[in-house]
């Protein structure tokens, strides 16, 4: 009998590491805008949780200890409202991990925008807009982690003025 909530716990720890990669292949540059992203922790975690609840709610007939069932259900629910509150609260997130996860974020707005198979000429518009706008503050994201890393965070106006973000209006991918 243990051997069998092992093997539960094990294929939903495997689901949980897989959800979390997989959510990064709808990225427009899978790799160069894979960053790591804690709020992407959150929601594979959300998604395990729900998992656990889902299974073994179907295979109850496999999983027979009632201490154990209610243990994993209860475990569910507190892993899926702390993993819940922290992707809505956001309070783990710092600058550079902000970025990190909007970098990923934008990438899926180019990838959507490109590749939509948009007829009208107006929305067409937009999305191009939207294309141009996100590979700018990907460069500016990008550039800012670099720079926050090397030299630190910017507290003054002074700060911003000696250390100015370079213009990326020009620039594409």
């Amino acid at each position: 009998m243990q051997g069998s909530y092992i093997k539960f716990f094990a294929m939903i720890g495997t689901s949980i590491v897989t959800m979390f990669f997989l959510m990064y292949l709808h990225s427009y540059q899978i790799l160069d805008h894979a960053w790591f992203s804690e709020t992407r922790v959150f929601m594979a975690l959300i998604m395990g949780a729900a998992m656990m609840v889902i299974m073994l709610g179907f295979m109850l007939n496999m999983y027979k200890s009632r201490k154990m069932n209610i243990a994993i259900f209860s475990l569910a629910i507190l892993l899926f409202g702390a993993a819940l509150w922290l992707v809505r609260s956001q309070v783990t997130v710092s600058d550079v991990d902000y970025m990190e996860g909007m970098i990923p974020h934008h990438s899926i707005a180019i990838l959507t925008s490109e590749r939509a198979q948009i007829k009208d000429v107006r929305v067409r518009e937009l999305a191009d807009e939207i294309i141009e706008a996100q590979r700018r503050e990907i460069n500016e994201m990008e550039w800012l982690i670099a720079d926050i890393r090397d030299k630190g965070k910017v507290d003054t106006p002074t700060e911003v003025e000696a250390r100015p973000l370079p213009d990326f209006s020009s620039s594409s991918e």
